[in-house]
């Protein structure tokens, strides 16, 4: 099983495929309150009436299959010294229906693997982990073929009040450090960044 380790100024991040025996950690990552506990990273797998007559329940259940049966891993767990702390989704751009659809992102889907969604648990925020996560998630791209990584991060330089909430998608700032290049700038305060793999 592939992982990666990562110190940062509060630990030991280990982050892991979120494979079957990892269900219970990405579970405690995703708690009981908020977006992720109503989203299960569901979001960008969903387009319309699909995404608005599901339901939490299903969004969970849905997760779970993705998780326990898939067949790759649906995204990695951060564990920091041995508590799980982080979410984040990485798979083959075409299993997000809504991130092809998108004016944002283009329909490009050849080797292109998206990094669509972190979530880092309340208190261990601003600490490196998701660019912990980032990080492997590259790797983990990588090593199943990918020739592209993308993201769709928020520019914190323009848009200065970003909620929590909002920055699911990741930082520009924090891409552009882990070696992204921006594609194009299909909003204000969003870009399109890339990652080319050898």
């Amino acid at each position: 099983m592939s992982q990666t380790s990562t110190d940062t100024d509060t630990g030991s991040v280990r982050v892991l495929p979120a494979d079957p025996s990892r269900w219970d950690e990405v579970v405690a990552v995703m708690g009981e309150h908020g977006d992720a506990a109503s989203c299960w990273c569901q979001y960008f797998r969903l387009r319309g009436r699909q995404w608005t007559g599901s339901t939490r329940e299903d969004n969970r259940d849905a997760l779970e299959e993705q998780v326990c049966h898939g067949s790759t891993p649906p995204g990695l767990v951060a564990l920091l010294d041995g508590e799980p702390v982080g979410w984040c989704a990485v798979a083959p751009k075409r299993d997000y229906p809504r991130v092809v659809a998108s004016r944002i992102t283009g329909p490009d889907l050849d080797g292109i693997w998206a990094v669509t969604c972190f979530v880092v648990r309340p208190g261990f925020r601003r600490h490196g982990i998701a660019r912990a996560m980032l990080d492997a998630a590259v790797d983990f791209a990588r090593d199943r073929g990918a020739r592209t990584v993308e993201g769709y991060p928020v520019d914190t330089a323009i848009s200065t009040r970003a909620s929590a909430g909002e920055l699911y998608h990741g930082t520009l700032g924090m891409f552009t450090e882990a070696g992204f290049e921006i594609a194009s700038r299909p909003t204000r305060t969003r870009a399109l960044v890339r990652r080319r793999l050898s």
